[in-house]
């Protein structure tokens, strides 16, 4: 405890860098916010809610692809708003707190939901959502305090590494309860999964709650100002006045925009197309889902330096490359054990690709401006998963093929991977320097 406050105070006092205490109590929300997206969006509950509560056929692939862009729409449209407001105010780590209160209460209210009962879990799921990826603005706006000009994509990497080694660890408690499938007599106990989640979601997110210290407010934020909207309604403004100096960052969250609208789709349907395509069952795709979250872990872990290496844009490239073979792969997969091929591939760009992404943010950033900024890279993130879930879940019902569907997601990462040739990352990051020594 005395050792995080200390490396805190240094950080607060201008080094720019926290001690490993810190660094690891900030990578555990990661590690426990990881179950959410494992088994509420990805495994459990997306195909609980498809097989189950909306019932077999196409409609469900629809009304789970709006449930997943309404959430994301109403984060796209409040993160910038918000993240303006916690950097004003310095209170990140309470709006990171309440954001994640929401997604745990609702997730634990998903085991209440029923055959039949669309709009409760729709409305469940969305607040759920909301809450999640809210949380993360916050989150990831802790970042280039903690870990200092020369760290963030080595650190970024080890919390998104950390992160699936969570929902490995979620996986593997709740497996007892889900391995029976959604067979009548398992159902009671594959919804009781979903209350696992979120009691485990809370316990591991303690220590980011305990440890990490919201910076002090601006010198020019008025005490009645504190936590008001009011406040990240002006700094917004300021933020789209100067916008024009980081045309880099723009670039950037184009491309963000194109490539992490298929990631979020893959996520959202990975375990639905497996089922329904390939017809696993839910044990077999559990088992498969633990092995892809080492394989992710593999991946952020590798190449979250990689960006403190050879660059963010030219390790993000590479990952691009490597998500077009896997969804030309998904497209042309005709068997259980080529899919699991695939699936691992997935697993390993997926992890890649987030910590690189996050870590070439984190260099785009002026000082003083994290949760700010990051609410435009969640801008750009929701917004982007408010369209690819949408459409995949119409060409399905049109085409009646989810193969089609998985197709159409290569030319989003074509598009992505074009943008980021033409991103000069060595501008982007002095452009953030310049804005640092300005605010």
């Amino acid at each position: 405890m005395a050792h995080a406050t200390r490396t805190t105070d240094r950080f607060e006092a201008g080094e720019g860098r926290a001690g490993r205490g810190v660094i690891l109590a900030w990578c555990f929300y990661d590690f426990a916010n990881s179950s959410f997206t494992t088994l509420i969006v990805t495994l459990a509950f997306s195909v609980y809610f498809r097989q189950v509560v909306v019932g077999e056929g196409a409609r469900g692939d629809l009304l789970w692809g709006r449930a997943i862009s309404i959430s994301m729409l109403i984060v796209a449209l409040t993160a910038p708003l918000l993240g303006a407001a916690a950097d004003r105010t310095g209170a990140r780590k309470r709006f990171m707190m309440a954001m994640a209160g929401i997604c745990i209460v609702c997730t634990g209210l998903l085991s209440l939901v029923r055959p039949g009962q669309v709009l409760p879990a729709m409305l469940l799921f969305i607040a759920a959502n909301i809450g999640f990826a809210g949380g993360n603005v916050f989150y990831n706006a802790f970042l280039p305090e903690i870990a200092g000009p020369g760290r963030i994509g080595k650190i970024s990497g080890y919390g998104w590494a950390l992160g699936y080694l969570g929902g490995l660890a979620c996986l593997g408690l709740v497996f007892p309860l889900i391995s029976g499938g959604l067979e009548p007599e398992n159902l009671g106990r594959f919804r009781a999964s979903f209350v696992v989640v979120a009691l485990f979601f809370f316990l591991f997110s303690l220590p980011a709650f305990i440890f990490l210290k919201d910076s002090r407010p601006g010198a020019t934020a008025a005490p009645k100002e504190r936590l008001s909207l009011l406040a990240g309604y002006r700094r917004l403004l300021e933020t789209f006045r100067r916008v024009r100096r980081y045309r880099e960052l723009v670039k950037f969250l184009l491309a963000f925009f194109l490539y992490n609208d298929a990631i979020h789709t893959v996520v959202a349907f990975t375990s639905i197309y497996a089922v329904v395509s390939l017809g696993f069952t839910i044990r077999e795709i559990t088992i498969l889902f633990i092995w892809a979250q080492l394989t992710a872990f593999l991946g952020a872990w590798i190449f979250g330096p990689l960006v403190d290496r050879i660059g963010g844009t030219r390790t993000i490239r590479i990952t691009l490359v490597i998500w077009c073979l896997v969804v030309i792969g998904a497209f042309l997969v005709q068997t259980k054990g080529a899919f699991w091929v695939i699936l691992l591939v997935a697993g390993f760009a997926m992890g890649a690709n987030q910590a690189a992404s996050r870590g070439l943010m984190g260099r785009f950033i002026p000082a003083g401006r994290n949760a700010e900024f990051f609410g435009f890279f969640a801008l750009g993130g929701k917004f982007s998963a408010v369209l690819g879930p949408v459409l995949f879940g119409w060409i399905s019902v049109q085409t009646g093929s989810q193969r089609i569907a998985i197709l159409s997601l290569l030319g989003f990462f074509l598009a992505g991977l074009a943008l980021m040739g033409m991103l000069d990352e060595t501008a982007g990051i002095g452009a953030a320097r310049n804005g640092s020594a300005e605010n």
